[in-house]
């Protein structure tokens, strides 16, 4: 059983920064890969950035130069730093935790781009 806290979301103008963090709070098994995922109203949850225990990342081509996920393997914490935000950007962000077995989700939270 995995736990996570997600925080750092909010209303922010466009072109403006914020940071999100998950934090597994409770884990029984070895968390391997992090990611983060969005969903914008009316649309699919999509994919936005991913890092494994080695620290190896992958982002959405609609993020990349602009994010940047990182990870804390001592305090099972990943963090997304969010630069230039455009209204696009706007959804619920979640994060995304995998062990040997399974997949696990936080519960989001809300990130609004105003322009």
């Amino acid at each position: 059983q995995v736990e996570l806290v997600e925080s750092g979301g909010g209303l922010v103008q466009a072109g403006g920064s914020l940071r999100l963090s998950c934090a597994v709070t409770r884990s029984d098994s070895r968390i391997d890969d992090m990611a983060w995922y969005r969903q914008a109203p009316g649309k699919q949850r999509e994919f936005v950035a991913g890092i494994n225990t080695g620290g190896e990342t992958l982002y959405a081509d609609s993020v990349k130069g602009r994010f940047t996920i990182s990870r804390d393997n001592a305090r099972n914490t990943v963090n997304l730093q969010m630069n230039s935000l455009k209204p696009e950007d706007t959804g619920v962000y979640s994060c995304k935790v995998q062990t040997w077995s399974n997949n696990y989700w936080g519960r989001g939270t809300q990130v609004t781009v105003s322009s």
